[in-house]
């Protein structure tokens, strides 16, 4: 089992930048590809973005691509995701997901999520 734990949602003004963590513990992190997803108010959860076990692979939605930014620090079990240039339409719960397996991931561990904000 992995644990995860997101952190630093908030409300942010349009065009501001907010940096979401993800803390995991349990099972030895860098075995696992880490991705963020986002679920917003009657829609469908959506893919963001995900690393590979030593960061050397990302991936991003299209929707972000340019202005989010995925990483991680394997001594830290934690992942981040440095969100800049923030749109209203980027509001939604963000929730991070471990994958145990090589691409094509499939995510089997998640966090509870946090929420982001973007005021216009």
């Amino acid at each position: 089992q992995v644990q995860l734990v997101e952190s630093g949602g908030g409300l942010v003004q349009a065009g501001g930048s907010l940096r979401l963590s993800c803390a995991a513990s349990g099972r030895t992190f860098s075995n696992y590809a880490m991705g963020w997803f986002r679920q917003a108010p009657g829609k469908e959860r959506e893919f963001v973005a995900a690393i590979s076990w030593n960061g050397g692979s990302t991936d991003y939605a299209n929707s972000v691509k340019g202005r989010f930014t995925i990483s991680r620090d394997n001594a830290k079990n934690t992942v981040y995701l440095q969100m800049n240039s923030l749109k209203p339409e980027d509001t939604s719960v963000y929730y991070c997901a471990a994958a145990p397996g090589p691409a094509p991931y499939e995510f089997d561990y998640w966090g509870q999520g946090t929420q982001v904000t973007v005021s216009s």
